[in-house]
C-alpha cells in the first residue's frame, strides 16, 4: 500500500494491493485525519463483505455496472452513481462482468449520526439539479446532508473551458479528474490534471483549477465539514 503526500497523484503511479478471496484491487491516493480516498476496480464476481465500521464510506461508479448489497438490500450500480454506506453497516460488490467495475471510495470521520428519516443509499448523477457555484463553474449533489450524510459532502464539480480566480474552501477536500484536461495551481506550483489524476487540498488552501481543454471538465469532490461547493473565499479578498 502506498500513501502519496504530494497534492496532486495520478491513481496509476500508485501501487495497487488486492486482499485474498477479494474481486478488489485497491490504491490508497491519499489519507488523512478526516478523510480516505480510494480507487478500486472490482473484478467480475463478488467482493468480500466490508464493514463501514466507525466511519462513513462514499462511493462513485466511473466505469462499468453491477449491484453494491448495504446490509441485505441490494442496489443497482452504474456510471455516474454515487453511494451512501453509513458506519456500522456491511457491503459488498456483485459484478457480473465481463468488464471491472471502476470505483473512488473515500472513508470519512463520522462525528454526528446519520439522518435516517432523509437517507439514501444510492443517488443517480442524471438525477441531480444542477447549482452555481461561480461563473465558470457549476456542481450536482451527490452524497451530502439531503442524503442524510450530515459530516460530509460528496459532488460533481463541472468546470467550462477557462481558469477561475484563486480561491479558498473553509473545508478540506479529496477530488479525481473523473473527465477533462487542466492544471492544478497550489502554492506556487503548476501540475496538470487528466482523467484519474487524483487531488487533496487542505482548508483554506489558497488554489485554482484551469480547465484547458475544448470541453467541460469533471471533478469528483469530497469534502469535510460538509458545506457547499460554492463557498469559497477569493485571493483578493483576504
Amino acid at each position: 500500500m502506498t500513501a502519496v503526500s504530494n497534492f496532486v497523484v495520478d491513481e496509476a503511479n500508485v501501487e495497487p494491493f488486492r486482499e485474498d478471496g477479494d474481486t478488489a484491487s485497491e490504491r490508497l491516493t491519499f489519507q488523512t485525519e478526516h478523510l480516505e480516498q480510494r480507487v478500486v476496480r472490482f473484478a467480475p464476481g463478488r467482493s468480500r463483505q466490508r464493514a463501514a465500521s466507525a466511519r462513513h464510506e462514499l462511493l462513485y461508479v466511473l466505469a462499468g455496472s453491477g449491484q453494491l448489497e448495504v446490509d441485505g438490500e441490494r442496489l443497482p450500480l452504474e456510471p455516474g452513481t454515487g453511494a451512501f454506506v453509513a458506519p456500522g453497516e456491511a457491503w459488498s460488490v456483485d459484478n457480473p462482468g465481463p468488464e471491472e467495475l471502476l470505483v473512488v471510495a473515500v472513508a470519512a470521520a463520522a462525528d454526528l449520526a446519520v439522518d435516517d428519516a432523509r437517507r439514501k443509499k444510492t443517488i443517480r448523477f442524471d438525477d441531480q439539479p444542477e447549482h452555481t457555484a461561480s461563473v465558470e463553474r457549476t456542481f450536482r449533489y451527490l452524497i451530502n446532508e439531503d442524503a442524510g450524510c450530515l459530516d460530509v459532502t460528496q459532488f460533481i464539480g463541472i468546470v467550462q473551458p477557462s481558469k477561475a480566480p484563486f480561491h479558498s474552501h473553509p473545508y478540506e477536500e479529496l477530488g479525481y479528474i473523473v473527465k477533462g484536461e487542466g492544471v492544478a495551481h497550489v502554492g506556487g506550483v503548476s501540475v496538470p490534471l487528466r482523467p484519474g489524476s487524483c487531488f487533496h487540498l487542505p482548508p483554506e488552501k489558497v488554489h485554482c483549477i484551469e480547465n484547458v481543454g475544448p470541453e467541460p471538465m469533471h471533478i469528483l469532490g469530497v469534502f469535510h465539514p460538509s458545506d457547499s461547493p460554492a463557498n469559497r473565499v477569493y485571493q483578493d479578498n483576504k
